[in-house]
């Protein structure tokens, strides 16, 4: 039985600790998307750290990637940025994959 609960407990610490890289991974994805944004916006320096935070922060309203959508899609059309949907689902996870990249290296 010893070996049947290592092996459990194994796995278990294998899934936190996949889990906590994802979510890693999600927060940078949220950084990268929202510094790139904020260039579009043209900003800069803290503006564009302050804005890379607050969709970052969007993440938190609910599970999943339509909350952080949401925040910036309604900020494209606000700064009437020319960036379809499309363009920017593409970019965000073209930015999760560079971000797991990231969190795989570190």
């Amino acid at each position: 039985m010893a070996g049947f609960d290592d092996r459990k407990k194994a796995a278990e610490t294998k899934f936190a600790l996949d889990g906590e890289k994802e979510f890693k991974a999600q927060a940078r994805r949220n950084k990268l998307l929202g510094l790139w944004l904020a260039e579009q916006m043209g900003m800069s320096g803290a503006d564009a750290d302050a804005y890379a935070k607050q969709v970052i922060a969007s993440d938190f309203e609910e599970p999943g990637d339509e909350d952080v959508f949401r925040k910036v899609w309604a900020d494209v059309q606000e700064y009437k940025l020319d960036i379809s949907e499309h363009r920017l689902r593409r970019h965000m996870q073209e930015f999760l994959e560079e971000a797991r990249a990231q969190v795989a290296q570190e």
